[in-house]
């Protein structure tokens, strides 16, 4: 089996791709980024200013259908076996579709998969219960990557810990923190997944999300529901990891930060 080559991942809810493209092309030449995913691109592929970053040497792997959802993949070490969507991935609305929330490649050797968890809105709404069957399929689906290099990345729409959140008592009728929600997430921990991020950068108050509300950014009143997720054998090779929070500040900034993991070389 060849030997596989360090890489850099990242993973960003980006909340727009066409209004932050100047700030993606930035993050990936200031981070010196080998694989970026992206959630809420908010377009179709024909609608993406994708020019730029290929300029800089990155191919582009792009699921989206309209101004809602959207993922991708942005890869400058390779983009293959690219797949939109996994096997059973549940739909929404009327009538029932699959939504543009998932998008895997191979880069580097690493099967990559950029997910945007359903949000929920609210605890029995059909979208919350819609998010946990989504989760319930990702995990059944996801079983069969665990014996190769693969990451899960992107924004999770979960708070597993109470100090993943700044205000437990302010999200105590919410969704992200409720007992099933939080459930489906352990369950990827429980089958082998592994939270590469959080050994490196320990909480409380270690966020990776602030709503624009009320300067809760400038006040560090987040959550934390944006993770990597390495298999047994790609967990075993990240070395550092880190929330880029910086990005945050400023005006125009995503409500979410970008999270980078290093991978060693295997």
């Amino acid at each position: 089996m060849a030997s596989l080559g360090a890489v850099r991942i990242a993973t960003w809810n980006v909340n727009s791709l066409r209004s932050r493209i100047d700030r993606v092309e930035a993050l990936v030449q200031r981070h010196d980024v080998d694989v970026l995913a992206l959630q809420e691109t908010k377009a179709r592929e024909d609608q993406l200013p994708l020019m730029g970053l290929q300029a800089l040497g990155y191919d582009v792997a792009v699921a989206g259908t309209n101004q809602w959802n959207g993922v991708a993949i942005i890869s400058r070490v390779g983009l293959e076996d690219v797949q939109v969507g996994f096997d059973g991935m549940p739909g929404y609305g009327e009538p029932v579709a699959a939504e543009s929330r998932a998008i895997g490649a191979v880069c580097g050797g690493v099967r990559v998969w950029s997910v945007y968890v359903p949000n929920g809105r609210k605890p029995d709404d059909p979208h919350y219960h819609y998010k946990l069957e989504w989760l319930r399929t990702l995990r059944a689906e996801a079983q069969q990557w665990l014996d190769a290099d693969a990451v899960i990345v992107g924004d999770w729409n979960v708070a597993p810990r109470d100090e993943d959140v700044f205000d437990m008592a302010q999200f105590a009728k919410s969704t992200h923190v409720t007992p099933p929600e939080r459930a489906a997430f352990q369950a990827f921990l429980d089958d082998g997944w592994v939270d590469v991020v959080r050994p490196h950068t320990p909480g409380p108050d270690v966020y990776t999300y602030w709503d624009y509300y009320r300067q809760r950014f400038e006040r560090n009143r987040g959550l934390r529901i944006d993770f990597i997720l390495g298999s047994p054998s790609a967990a075993a090779r990240v070395h550092h990891a880190f929330i880029d929070i910086d990005e945050r500040a400023g005006h125009g900034a995503s409500d979410h930060a970008p999270v980078i993991a290093d991978l060693d070389g295997g």
